[in-house]
């Protein structure tokens, strides 16, 4: 018997269920569109300057296994704080305003990279205060990610929501494929214009963000519930609705073991010998793979039988680090990551879709909050292990680690999670 989700009506659902089908017909989701344009693309080109200074510093006096764990320790010095605010910050969202939320948090953005600029002028920045300004990054990620996702279904509705998901994952992949692109360039001419760039970004995303007239905040009685009772509803929610659990918990997984955003200027580098400009097609050839896909998506979301198509698209995912991994071949590498992100896209607009229909708006900062710890400890916690995987492993090792942990935790999943595996109708 197919799996069915049960939703509740939004709480505050601005325009209502009735109104537009498609979120473009709507002013303020074309404003959140462009905010998130720009902050994804200061993100990507911070990150594309960040991770090739602090690897070129580490290899000044280090061999390449003793320079990749620097790396590993920017995604370390990102997580902490986003292991130690997500899920209060989801507790947040469900009682303060979502959208000063956003805005407070995208400044906080700005700063950090005002930060590394100041610090790359200098000339020669100290390895540790890279990482500390890092740190600070991830706080303010900390507090954007669960206040944007619960704010989303709030500007477009329940009938414009599956294709906002997946016109949001466009806005993401416009920025995560010409910030690597575009970040390389500029790395390559500097590493200081690359960080003042990023800091505009942001700053075109908080002035978008202010244009909003949708309010952020959430209908919340308070009953003097404490914030550490409402993060342990939100947990027990996760926990009970196995559907969520398993869609975010594979996520984790997968990302942890497969993803390969911190190896990519380790092949570009010293295995594909490509320098700065292989290693922005390396980055961008995985976002264009997921924008074709997202835009697809977009006109045409898939409707049916969605527990296949996430866990056949993990399975290509696998399939695609495997061969990155092996290739020698800078056209096969950008081909891998290629398909690797068109995959990745099924799955992740797969994956929000789930949750975001089966949570209930005065639970959405919560479940976004865990959902988010998830993701992040899939992102910068894999940048970790894969630092340390690399020293073990070496680059080509831990990536093909990586592939076949991909595969074999999709085979698990479908197994452990089955109600996840025959999920049906995404609406």
């Amino acid at each position: 018997m197919t799996e069915t989700i049960e939703t509740t009506e939004p709480v505050q659902p601005p325009p209502p269920p009735e109104g537009p089908s498609s979120p473009w017909a709507i002013r303020d989701f074309r404003l959140l569109w462009l905010g998130r344009v720009a902050a994804v693309l200061g993100i990507q080109i911070q990150s594309s300057a960040l991770l090739w200074q602090v690897y070129e510093i580490a290899r000044r006096d280090r061999p390449i296994a003793e320079a990749s764990l620097y790396l590993g320790l920017v995604g370390l010095c990102q997580f902490l704080p986003l292991l130690a605010f997500t899920l209060p910050a989801g507790a947040m969202a469900d009682r303060r305003d979502r959208k000063h939320t956003v805005t407070i948090s995208v400044f906080v953005e700005s700063m950090c990279a005002l930060g590394f600029l100041l610090m790359a002028l200098h000339g020669n920045p100290p390895l540790w205060g890279l990482l500390a300004v890092a740190a600070v990054f991830g706080a303010a990620r900390a507090f954007l990610a669960p206040a944007s996702q619960a704010f989303l279904p709030m500007v477009v509705g329940r009938k414009a929501l599956p294709p906002a998901i997946a016109a949001q994952s466009i806005a993401f992949q416009t920025g995560a494929i010409a910030g690597p692109a575009l970040g390389g360039v500029i790395v390559g001419f500097s590493v200081p214009l690359a960080y003042a760039v990023a800091m505009g970004l942001f700053f075109v995303g908080i002035a978008s963000i202010l244009l909003i007239r949708t309010s952020g905040k959430p209908i919340f009685t308070d009953t003097g519930v404490s914030p550490l009772a409402l993060v342990k509803e939100g947990l027990d929610y996760v926990w009970k609705t196995k559907i969520v659990l398993g869609a975010i918990s594979l996520d984790l997984v997968v990302v942890l073991l497969a993803g390969v955003a911190l190896l990519t200027p380790i092949f570009a580098r010293d295995i594909l010998h490509v320098g700065p400009e292989g290693f922005g097609l390396l980055r961008a050839s995985f976002g264009v793979g997921a924008l074709l896909v997202a835009l697809y998506l977009s006109r045409f979301p898939i409707m049916r039988r969605g527990g296949l198509w996430m866990f056949a698209s993990v399975a290509v995912f696998g399939l695609s680090t495997l061969t990155f991994g092996l290739s020698h071949f800078v056209w096969l590498s950008a081909l891998a990551l290629f398909i690797g992100g068109g995959a990745d896209m099924i799955s992740v607009n797969i994956r929000q879709t789930l949750i975001q229909l089966a949570t209930p708006d005065h639970m959405r900062g919560r479940v976004s909050s865990v959902s988010m710890l998830f993701i992040g400890a899939s992102n910068e916690l894999g940048e970790a292990y894969s630092g340390v995987a690399v020293r073990f492993l070496g680059p080509v090792g831990a990536a093909v680690f990586g592939g076949f942990g991909a595969l074999a935790a999709t085979g698990i999943w479908a197994r452990v999670f089955p109600s996840l595996r025959k999920a049906d109708r995404l609406s």
